[in-house]
């Protein structure tokens, strides 16, 4: 198993952040140190202490090694629109170079399992020259790959891997999460994505009635990354 993750999703509002604190959950079960970042978020509340993204605050929770909640989510934007526009709302430009130098801080921590997760899918824009997938390729990981399983999803999961692999990334595993339990022939979709992405799938996680992170992890198999 690698000791990093870039984790992404097949579009937005499939649950990436569910799936990500799952398998760090998983991970700390299993008896590793943990870490979770999200480089970019948008859509998040004002606090006390700052602007606060609860997917973020989410990884947090399940990280076992402790950084400063600026380290772990070092742009965060108020409105929840993509992120190159919520940086040009807020008159900055995201950089490669920038989410990279920020993100190589947390990968130097030295976790024994760490994911970096994404916002929305693989090619949400970073600025007018960049998307998010720039950062994944910058940081060389191994790509886990979330899959919203409802209607069009084998579209979706097929040109997200494809993407993946003409970046040069390895695709180590996806996972399936059933966000439309009415999903028709649901077992023959999920069949022919795991006939064709030419990956582990590291499990099926059901709608839950309360996706608690230990929950989301007990249906979840991290051995099979290695």
């Amino acid at each position: 198993m690698h000791p990093a993750y870039f984790i992404a999703g097949t579009d937005t509002d499939i649950g990436k952040t569910t799936i990500a604190a799952g398998l760090l959950q998983a991970a700390r079960a299993a008896g590793l140190t943990t870490l979770g970042a999200k480089p970019v978020a948008s859509g998040c509340d004002h606090t006390a202490a700052g602007l606060r993204n609860a997917d973020a605050l989410a990884l947090i929770e399940q990280s076992t090694l402790r950084l400063p909640y600026e380290q772990v989510n070092p742009f965060a934007f108020e409105p929840a629109i993509a992120p190159h526009l919520a940086a040009l709302e807020a008159g900055m430009t995201l950089e490669v170079e920038t989410l990279a130098a920020a993100m190589h801080h947390v990968l130097v921590q030295g976790a024994d399992f760490t994911l970096i997760e994404g916002a929305g899918g693989w090619r949400v824009p970073l600025s007018a020259q960049a998307a998010l997938s720039d950062l994944a390729v910058a940081l060389q990981l191994p790509v886990i790959l979330v899959v919203g399983v409802r209607l069009g999803c084998i579209n979706h999961a097929l040109l997200s891997a494809e993407a993946i692999a003409r970046d040069g990334l390895h695709l180590a595993g996806w996972v399936a999460n059933v966000i439309d339990p009415q999903t028709s022939r649901l077992e023959e979709n999920l069949a022919s994505l795991a006939d064709r992405l030419g990956a582990p799938c590291l499990g099926r996680v059901p709608r839950l009635q309360q996706a608690r992170a230990r929950d989301v992890a007990g249906h979840l198999h991290l051995h099979l990354l290695a």
